[in-house]
């Protein structure tokens, strides 16, 4: 045990470390892109640095594999280059004793950053996207699911817009929608004015989306900015109403399934699924937070399989390209394997839980067979 605490203390120290001088260099990158990004928007210094701050979180948080395969590799080279792992291994302890520590440390940083990490992170990206979306004035859709209905938001665009090219905006609520986010069924259209209320109410059967256009079937419209609109209501067989969605947009509305809290993603993904769409990111991203910790700890035993034994010289920079490429290639497998899972060619389960198992039987099997006895 004494053992064992030793090694996982010298893993967590490279670890941090890594991960510190990392976060620094990926906030100082942020900041110049966001500087590019709004040179004509004058948010000065402090400003670039606090829109930074909100998004750099989303950057580390993905890298995080790739910073435990380097504190895997920092451990196990400091270990050979002081002749520790000789004496370890001198002293009767197995290659696989040895690495558990610092792999069961990997998981344990996995899932405190699942748990803890990933709710923040989500935060921040939802608080970056609000600040984008207050100065760039481009950001007029919005897109939310709530227990028994859809919402949507859009600007109205063309004639009667003031000053801003702001002619008010339209909310739209349905009942639910078609997975493919093109049809809205028991759809509800308030449409309001800029500088007042409500003027306009529309109610239709079922609301089809055209380019341009939503093709509005059954309908009823009411009056607002009348007295008794209920007695001056119209009614409509077809009526169409301008619109600049699209089914991507509305589709993208919805945000990165990353921007949604890993606890609140179950009661989420229930919510689209209610509402009729297509909640497969959503569950593929569910799975492969669930798998993060292994994932991490799979890492760890990848850089082991290539850095653990003793080596000098040219050997050691071999042993580290090696090391550092095999953690690569499992961080690209991961995102193909999400990718498929995104469009149903696989599910969601072997999408997340397929690329660390294969890694961690892999680093194994290698460390097996370069174990004596």
């Amino acid at each position: 045990m004494i053992l064992a605490r030793y090694v996982a203390r010298r893993f967590l120290r490279a670890f941090l470390l890594i991960a510190a001088i990392f976060f620094l260099i990926l906030l100082l990158i942020d900041m110049i892109e966001i500087i590019r990004r709004f040179s004509d928007r004058d948010i000065g210094l402090a400003g670039a640095a606090q829109l930074a701050a909100l998004n750099i979180g989303s950057s580390f948080y993905q890298v995080l594999p790739l910073l435990t395969v380097l504190g895997g590799i920092a451990l196990f080279l400091g270990l050979a280059r002081s002749s520790e792992m000789v004496a370890i291994r001198a002293s009767g302890r197995s290659a696989l004793k040895v690495v558990t520590a610092p792999a069961l440390t990997a998981v344990v940083l996995g899932t405190l950053c699942v748990g803890l990490l990933n709710p923040l992170v989500a935060a921040t990206g939802n608080l970056f996207d609000e600040a984008v979306a207050r100065i760039d004035r481009n950001g007029q859709q919005t897109v939310s699911v709530g227990d028994s209905a859809v919402w949507l938001r859009q600007a109205i665009a063309g004639q009667g817009a003031d000053r801003d090219g702001d002619a008010g905006q339209i909310v739209i609520r349905a009942r639910r929608a078609s997975p493919d986010a093109t049809t809205l069924y028991d759809a509800t259209f308030m449409i309001f004015a800029p500088d007042s209320g409500p003027t306009r109410r529309i109610e239709a059967r079922q609301a089809r989306l055209e380019p341009g256009a939503w093709a509005l079937t059954d309908v009823k419209e009411y009056p607002l900015d009348k007295n008794n609109p209920e007695a001056l209501a119209v009614s409509h067989e077809t009526l169409s109403l301008a619109s600049d969605l699209t089914a991507q947009r509305i589709r993208d509305g919805f945000g990165r399934p990353e921007a949604v809290p890993v606890w609140q993603l179950p009661g989420f993904i229930a919510g689209l699924e209610r509402a009729g769409f297509s909640a497969a990111r959503h569950r593929v991203w569910f799975q492969m937070e669930l798998a993060r910790p292994f994932l991490m700890g799979a890492m760890v035993l990848i850089a082991a399989a290539f850095t653990m034994q003793h080596i000098r010289g040219r050997n050691m920079g071999v042993a580290v390209l090696l090391a550092f490429g095999s953690g690569i290639g499992l961080f690209f497998l991961r995102n193909v394997a999400q990718v498929m899972g995104d469009n149903g060619q696989i599910p969601p389960a072997m999408a997340a839980w397929s690329p660390p198992l294969v890694g961690a039987m892999l680093a194994l099997g290698l460390i097996l067979q370069r174990e004596d006895g």
